[in-house]
């Protein structure tokens, strides 16, 4: 029997990681080479610590380390490892099912990717603090744009004793993630984590959010032990230092893996159109009613979005923090694409022609 048959037939020491039989037929050509399948669980310096069939191997990432930022490996990918060597070096990585990617914090707009082959985004809300619904928005536009089924997960929901009001903040959430599960889960008393380790089960899961989210907390109680390190949070603003330095993924007791991040201080979308759309689903519905066609719900006669705006079916935050991501995703595209840069100025030039024009009018056709 050869490396690769075997590798798909017999019961597979990285099952407990996510392999099964797709990975094991793409793997197969690097098997006939020699190399070793594995998980990356931890990239840091040039190197990665790989979960193989052998145990975790140190590897160097040299010959993956292209000059562009979203082809570099990262935790998540299914690794091709040599088998002997020292240093082993990683030759390749299997094409990712899915990509988490957010806008690097640089001018140069450069994506940057988080975590790779992930089947839930997990987006950790702190009830500590007032809720950030533009916040939360921008998280689910990049998970749905990874490819990847969000969930909001409301923690520290012990600090919310009142059930009516726990109630209403989860309403509120909910209407502003349409078609994502929320859940409320608090690891100190332990409500909700055993619906969440429920979910994570059945593949790999990411952990989101910001500095003081709760997110090592959280780990730890899917873990069932205290693997991350956790600091206090400040009572003033709920923010805490980052506890968590390097995206790690861990196996869970329970079934799936966990990949956790450090607390993201921006959220920057790249090219997350469709993301957008999905976390707006009511507005893009609303869309197909319009009048025209391309409409930007601005000004427009016959526009459905303004008209549910002005009778209040659409809440006028929801269509502003619509527009305000859009623009926002604009701006970041436009960066790389120079089609785009020059539809971008006909248009604005045509809006001041069409301003200039309305003005001359409106004082009597003097210029």
């Amino acid at each position: 029997m050869t490396l690769s048959s075997s590798l798909s037939v017999r019961p597979h020491a990285l099952a407990a990681y996510g392999w099964d039989e797709a990975w094991a037929a793409e793997f197969a050509p690097y098997a006939a080479e020699g190399l070793l399948p594995g998980r990356v669980v931890r990239v840091d310096r040039g190197q990665c610590d790989v979960m193989t069939e052998d145990g975790v191997v140190r590897a160097d990432t040299a010959f993956v380390t292209p000059h562009d930022p979203l082809r570099v490996i990262c935790t998540g990918d299914w690794a091709a490892v040599e088998a002997t060597g020292n240093p082993r070096y990683v030759k390749s990585y299997l094409p990712r099912r899915t990509a988490f990617v957010r806008s690097t914090s640089s001018q140069r707009s450069e994506g940057q990717i988080l975590a790779a082959n992930v089947d839930h985004a997990i987006i950790a809300v702190s009830l500590a603090v007032e809720l950030d619904l533009g916040r939360i928005e921008r998280f689910l536009a990049l998970a749905w744009e990874s490819g990847a089924q969000p969930l909001v997960v409301l923690t520290k929901a012990d600090l919310v004793p009142d059930p009516d009001t726990l109630a209403y903040l989860v309403r509120d959430v909910e209407t502003t993630a349409p078609g994502v599960q929320v859940l409320t889960v608090s690891s100190h008393t332990g409500e909700g984590t055993d619906v969440l380790a429920a979910v994570v089960s059945g593949g790999t899961s990411v952990l989101l959010g910001i500095s003081g989210a709760g997110k090592s907390t959280l780990a730890n109680a899917l873990l069932g032990e205290d693997v991350m390190d956790v600091q206090a949070t400040r009572d003033v603003d709920g923010k805490g230092r980052h506890t968590t330095t390097t995206r790690n993924l861990l196996a869970l007791p329970g079934g799936g893996v966990l990949i956790d991040t450090p607390g993201l201080r921006g959220v920057g979308l790249f090219d997350a159109e469709a993301g957008v759309g999905q976390v707006f689903s009511e507005i893009e519905d609303l869309a197909a009613d319009c009048r025209f066609h391309d409409c930007a719900h601005e000004a427009e006669p016959g526009c459905a979005v303004l008209a549910a705006a002005a009778d209040g079916t659409l809440p006028e935050r929801r269509l502003e923090s619509y527009r305000k991501l859009l623009r926002e995703n604009q701006r970041i595209v436009a960066k790389t694409d120079a089609r785009l840069r020059a539809e971008i100025r006909r248009d604005w030039r045509a809006k001041s022609a069409e301003g200039r024009a309305n003005h001359a009018a409106k004082r009597g056709g003097r210029a």
